[in-house]
C-alpha cells in the first residue's frame, strides 16, 4: 500500500528530517534527565540532605523535558504516518514499534505524575529526604521509571536489528528488571544518606554540648 507522494524519493528526505528532530528531542531530554540524576546522587553521597533545590532550575528542567516529550510525540507520529503510508497496517505489527509506543505512553503518564505530585511536594519540602516516607518512595519510583524509560526508548529507537527479530515480551523483558533495580538502588542510597545525616546531627549536638560545658567552667 503506497500513497502517492509519500512513496517518492522525496519522502525519504522528509522522513530523514523528521527522524533528525526526533533524535534531537530525545537527546535533549536524556541529557537533562541524566545530569539531574547525577546531581541528586552526588548530593546524597556527600550527605548534603539539607540543601534546598533551586526552584528556578527545577521549573526550567520541568518545562524543557515537557517540551522535548511533546516534540517526541509530534515527530514520532510523523515518522509512523510516513512509514504507515508506505507499508500499510502491517507496519503496526512490528514488536519493536509496539514496545517503543508502550514505553512512551507510560513515560507520558509518569511525566504527569512527576509534574503534578512529585515536583510540587519536592519544592515544598526543599529536599528529597525531607519528604514523607510515602512521597519519597513515590518520587524514587517515578524517577527510576523516568530514567530507565528514556534510555530504553532510545535503545529501541536506534535498534534497527531488533525489528521483527524478537517478540514484544522478549524486547521488554529487561525493562521492569531495570526499573526495580534502579528503584532499589535509590532506596538504599537514600537510606544510607538519611543515616549519615542523623549521625552527623548527633555528632554536632555532642560537640555543641561539650563546647557549652567547657564554656561554663
Amino acid at each position: 500500500m503506497e500513497l502517492g507522494i509519500l512513496s517518492a524519493p522525496a519522502a525519504e528526505y522528509v522522513r530523514l528530517g523528521v527522524v533528525y528532530f526526533h533524535l534531537i528531542a530525545c537527546c535533549v531530554a536524556i541529557g537533562l534527565v541524566l545530569t539531574s540524576d547525577i546531581a541528586m546522587v552526588k548530593q546524597l553521597l556527600k550527605g548534603d540532605v539539607s540543601g534546598h533545590h533551586d526552584d528556578a532550575h527545577m521549573e526550567s528542567l520541568q518545562k524543557t523535558v515537557s517540551l522535548a516529550l511533546v516534540a517526541l510525540w509530534i515527530t514520532g507520529i510523523g515518522i509512523i504516518g510516513i512509514d504507515y503510508a508506505g507499508k500499510g497496517m502491517e507496519y503496526f505489527l512490528n514488536p519493536k514499534l509496539q514496545a517503543k509506543i508502550g514505553i512512551v505512553v507510560l513515560l507520558t503518564f509518569n511525566g504527569f505524575l512527576l509534574h503534578s505530585a512529585v515536583l510540587p511536594a519536592l519544592k515544598k519540602a526543599g529536599s528529597l529526604l525531607k519528604l514523607s516516607f510515602n512521597l519519597r518512595m513515590l518520587a524514587l519510583f517515578s524517577g527510576a521509571l523516568s530514567g530507565v524509560s528514556w534510555f530504553y526508548a532510545a535503545m529501541l529507537g536506534v535498534g534497527r536489528p531488533l525489528a521483527w527479530k524478537y517478540s514484544l515480551v522478549e524486547l521488554l523483558a529487561a525493562y521492569p528488571v531495570l526499573i526495580v533495580g534502579g528503584f532499589g538502588a535509590m532506596v538504599l542510597l537514600t537510606a544510607w544518606a538519611k543515616n549519615k545525616d542523623a549521625e552527623g546531627r548527633m555528632e554536632q549536638r555532642t560537640w555543641d554540648s561539650r563546647n557549652a560545658a567547657l564554656a561554663g567552667w
